[in-house]
């Protein structure tokens, strides 16, 4: 259904991520912590029957019972055509986004990737930028927050499924 990203929009989506969320000594970068592969990941959804737009549950199997997070969703019949609408809108935004940039926008230093970014649409910088911050502090099942390093750095474990957070954990400063 979708094209998703080839390997240079992908690596140059990294690398503008990285520029919209950099990474310090605590936290990563969102394009290194699987920021692309989310995305990706949102832009081929309908690739798969059922897409994967809702990842099932209850359980990850992080914290114990049988991981179903994988068993994606099956969609409304609304719910399809709401979803196939939105992501040939981000396919095209993507696309003509990150071509904007230049195909060698990963490889250019830090002060010409600040300005190639700064001349990017708003809209653009602005749905990247929405799309970093998931990558990096969502579920690791959307293909973002690497080794769950987004969570590490704030020192949120994930879902505590089925054993649940104790009194402590939730009423601690």
């Amino acid at each position: 259904m979708s094209a998703g990203l080839t390997p240079l929009q992908a690596r140059n989506l990294i690398a503008l991520m990285n520029q919209l969320v950099p990474g310090d000594e605590l936290s990563p970068a969102a394009g290194d912590s699987g920021g692309a592969d989310y995305v990706n990941g949102l832009l081929t959804a309908f690739d798969f029957d059922p897409p994967h737009i809702w990842a099932g549950g209850p359980f990850s199997g992080r914290h114990g019972g049988a991981a179903s997070f994988e068993n994606w969703i099956a969609l409304a019949p609304w719910e399809l055509v709401a979803w196939r609408s939105r992501i040939e809108d981000l396919n095209a935004q993507y696309h003509t986004g990150l071509d904007s940039l230049g195909a060698e926008f990963a490889e250019m230093p830090a002060d010409a990737q600040t300005e190639a970014v700064a001349a990017a649409s708003d809209g653009f910088r602005e749905l990247v930028f929405t799309h970093a911050c998931e990558a990096l502090y969502g579920d690791p099942v959307y293909g973002g927050n690497r080794k769950m390093s987004g969570w590490l750095a704030i020192d949120y474990r994930g879902d505590s499924q089925p054993s649940g957070y104790s009194d402590q954990e939730v009423s601690a400063p």
